[in-house]
């Protein structure tokens, strides 16, 4: 609305520059419609250059202006070298215009098509001795939302820039504005976590501007700018990891992450355990260690909701998890029966 306001306040201003510039000439005198006519014409152009390059960023500008520089230093060169000389004044001056156009049409045209990996190095790439540069990594939405991140972040273990794309934030903020309950909560969340990664003195955040309008899918825009950007993906997202993966771009999940550091257990390995509900089997109760998997202790079911102590017997690992099978030690209950 305000922008709308601007433009018709510069309308206006048009239209009355134009007609005091020809109360300058009395020429002018029995044309006063005419002036106004041009005044409203010529700020009517601009305000629709202004329309049409509503969706050109600052990225975008620095692209362009960075090509239009090297087009002209390129058109200088090559319009003032030797080869120009045996040509006339005239001939020559047609050449070197038409050099000029050509050159930094070509070089903007190049510059724009990939600002994306043109702006990133200002943004997010520090440059060392060594010239490294920082390691990016995406978050998405879900990552964002199921909070651990900022845990890990809390660690110091990654030593990384986190890279949130601004069609990220429009999704979290379209979820916190839902009318469903449950979107808006995840919504509000997603924001919360954001808003503690940023204030978290271990972890550096960077908001990426630029969106990636030939593709609709969230899914597809977070690989292909990871692909432009040279950057990796943090998700929890198994779908998005098997499509940036048939895409050649590395992800990290933290399901994968979670797996690797549960604690190890191994047979004949002695511990204590709360016993929460019945097994299948007769006799059989269940509890669980602190990382989710289940152990199935033998013949303990009249032991539900204490805490017992127990051998583990065997671990086997599922589609769903670790599973683990004990017995309890002797002295606290029956020993199961050996097998003949």
């Amino acid at each position: 609305m305000t922008l709308w306001v601007l433009r018709i306040v510069f309308l206006g201003l048009c239209t009355l520059g134009s007609w005091s510039i020809s109360q300058l000439d009395p020429a002018w005198d029995h044309h006063p419609w005419i002036a106004i006519g041009i005044g409203l014409g010529s700020g009517g152009v601009l305000v629709a250059i202004d329309r049409a390059t509503k969706s050109f960023s600052l990225r975008g500008l620095t692209a362009a202006t960075f090509g239009l520089f090297i087009g002209t230093l390129v058109s200088y060169f090559i319009g003032n070298s030797m080869m120009f000389e045996p040509i006339d004044p005239k001939s020559r001056l047609i050449a070197q215009i038409s050099m000029f156009l050509f050159s930094t049409y070509i070089s903007m045209v190049i510059a724009l098509r990939g600002k994306d990996e043109f702006n990133i190095v200002i943004p997010y790439v520090k440059f060392r001795r060594e010239e490294v540069p920082e390691r990016l990594l995406l978050l998405d939405s879900n990552i964002i939302i199921d909070g651990r991140i900022l845990d890990v972040a809390n660690t110091g273990f990654l030593n990384v820039i986190f890279v949130v794309p601004r069609f990220i934030l429009r999704e979290l903020q379209l979820l916190a504005d839902s009318n469903d309950d449950i979107k808006r909560a995840r919504g509000r969340r997603g924001l919360d976590i954001l808003k503690q990664l940023e204030k978290n003195p271990r972890s550096e955040i960077k908001i990426h501007e630029n969106d990636i309008t030939e593709i609709k899918e969230i899914d597809g825009k977070l690989v292909e700018l990871a692909r432009r950007i040279n950057a990796e993906i943090l998700t929890n997202d198994y779908n998005l990891n098997r499509v940036a993966e048939l895409q050649k771009v590395r992800v990290l999940n933290l399901h994968e992450l979670s797996k690797a550091l549960r604690p190890v257990i191994i047979p004949g390995e002695r511990l204590t355990l709360k016993l929460v509900k019945e097994g299948r089997e007769p006799e059989q109760a269940v509890g669980y260690l602190e990382d989710g998997t289940m152990v199935v202790v033998q013949r303990a079911r009249r032991y539900l909701g204490q805490e017992v102590e127990l051998v583990i017997e065997s671990v086997l690992q599922t589609a769903a998890g670790r599973m683990a099978f004990a017995h309890l030690q002797q002295g606290q209950g029956e020993l199961p029966r050996k097998n003949a």
